[in-house]
Parts: structure tokens; C-alpha cells; sequence
């Protein structure tokens, strides 16, 4: 889980799926599974557009359902300000 793995997944699906922007996200929501590098609730985020990519790292809890929540809701408004700022720049 990196930086550059996280764009790819988010550029790749949206390529594959044949629509205007992708996202992904990829960590470790817990309660295991941790390491000293990359311990419980880090949790990479892209979100991939015409002409630009953009990742996040979050750091959470080790409480896996509210990982799992708080990554979807920091990814949909990555989301949603990628496309605000498409529609901005096209018109």
C-alpha cells in the first residue's frame, strides 16, 4: 500500500470501467493486521479524473467498522471535489 499503488488503482479502474473518474482505497482498517510502518487504521485514498489524479493518506482508529466509514466518507468528498473542479474548468 503506497502512494503510487493507490493512484494506479484508482487510474486503472476508471480506465477499465470506461468512465470519467475512479476511485480506490486501500489499508488497514483493523483490528489486526498492523506493522510498525504501517500500523492499524492507515488508509491510502485516490481519486482519479480528466487530466488528474489525486491520493491522501489518513491515519484512523483501530476500530475497523468506523475505518471503514470514515475512509468512505474522506473518499466521496475527495470525490466530489474533483468533480466540482472538472465542471469549474470546463466552463
Amino acid at each position: 500500500m503506497s502512494e503510487e499503488t493507490i493512484r494506479a488503482l484508482a487510474e486503472g479502474g476508471r480506465e477499465r470501467l470506461k468512465t470519467e473518474f475512479g476511485a480506490a482505497t486501500s489499508g488497514i482498517a483493523g483490528p489486526g493486521g498492523g506493522t510498525p510502518d504501517k500500523p492499524v487504521g492507515t488508509v491510502w485514498i485516490a481519486v482519479a479524473g480528466p487530466g488528474e489524479t489525486v491520493a491522501k493518506k489518513i491515519l484512523l482508529s483501530n476500530n475497523r467498522l468506523v475505518n471503514i466509514r470514515r475512509s468512505t466518507v474522506v473518499a466521496l468528498n475527495m470525490l466530489r471535489k474533483l468533480i466540482l473542479k472538472s465542471l469549474a474548468n470546463r466552463y
